[in-house]
């Protein structure tokens, strides 16, 4: 396994529960273990905020001046989306236990260190193999980084299994949007640590970012976040990859940022995430993009490191 250079931080993901220690972290990899892109939320990541001074952003256009439009809009939009993700497992065939799902990412991130201030890696690639049914070791391979293995996710019983990404999994979570609700409800608490309703919003975003969603369960889960309070619409927005479409958002209230997920404004299907300052806080002015990720391309193949 190639491991990273000891001055980044491996992949992670918190929300600032302190000053400037605000979006995305990289986590030290500890005990031997292979290095796993899952991302980390507040009850997570206490004890990698108390190791790791960076915070990761990008600088990318201010959405300041953008319309937020009311719930209503967001409840027309996430239907156009759930339909949209109802649809979008057609391509992938008999998808094998034994395969692997690819993501291809463009991603940016920045780091802030006490005494050293911000720096901003440039736009990069990074690409993930995630085992189907969730057994194997799977790959991460990045721009700058070299590559590392993943660990085979939880089984179930085992703690986390509730939150993992594999396809197997997901296909089991429920395809009836009120039972899907009621599943964030219970599952989204205990994952972030967050109020209910924010930590559903989280469980979504982290269930969608680097993973396929089967189609019934896709539809579910977004016709879920429409009861979801506070749900918004952003309109004209920007991924790393340049990209211009339409995110569904909602302003977190332990945290002066909100995430957007931005999805193509006709077709309806999910381009990346991004989050955005919604006050001024240490170095960082309101309206500023934080974090961004943008997924170029999804496949199923059968080995990691293949690409389709």
């Amino acid at each position: 396994m190639s491991r990273l250079p000891e001055h980044d931080l491996p992949p992670g993901r918190h929300r600032l529960l302190k000053e400037h220690l605000m979006t995305e972290i990289r986590r030290d990899e500890t005990d031997g273990r292979a290095l796993s892109r899952r991302w980390l939320h507040p009850a997570l990541a206490a004890t990698a905020v108390a190791t790791a001074a960076a915070v990761m952003f990008v600088v990318l256009p201010s959405s300041d001046g953008a319309s937020v439009q009311p719930t209503g809009k967001a409840a027309a939009v996430l239907e156009d989306i759930a339909l949209a993700a109802g649809d979008a497992g057609g391509g992938y065939g008999e998808i094998r236990d034994d395969q692997f799902v690819y993501v291809d990412s463009k991603v940016s991130y920045a780091g802030y260190e006490e005494g050293k201030g911000t720096t901003i890696q440039p736009l990069h690639r990074s690409e993930e193999w995630t085992s189907v049914d969730g057994t194997r070791k799977g790959l991460v391979r990045e721009d700058g980084r070299g590559q590392w293995a993943t660990d085979p996710d939880p089984a179930p019983g085992e703690p986390g299994y509730d939150i993992t990404t594999n396809y197997r999994h997901l296909s089991t979570l429920p395809t009836d949007p009120e039972k899907m609700y009621d599943w964030l409800a219970e599952v989204g608490p205990a994952h972030s640590g967050q109020e209910t309703h924010q930590a559903m919003f989280v469980l979504v975003g982290d269930l969608i970012r680097d993973a396929i969603m089967p189609p019934e369960q896709g539809a579910a889960l977004f016709r879920a976040v429409a009861r979801i309070p506070g749900v918004k619409v952003v309109e004209d927005v920007v991924d790393a990859a340049g990209r211009r479409g339409v995110a569904i958002t909602r302003d977190d209230p332990d945290n002066p940022t909100r995430d957007e997920w931005i999805f193509d404004a006709k077709t309806f299907e999910f381009l990346g995430e991004r989050s955005v300052a919604t006050e001024d806080y240490s170095d960082i002015k309101k309206g500023r993009v934080t974090s961004n990720t943008a997924i170029l391309d999804r496949a199923v193949v059968d080995r990691a490191g293949q690409r389709p």
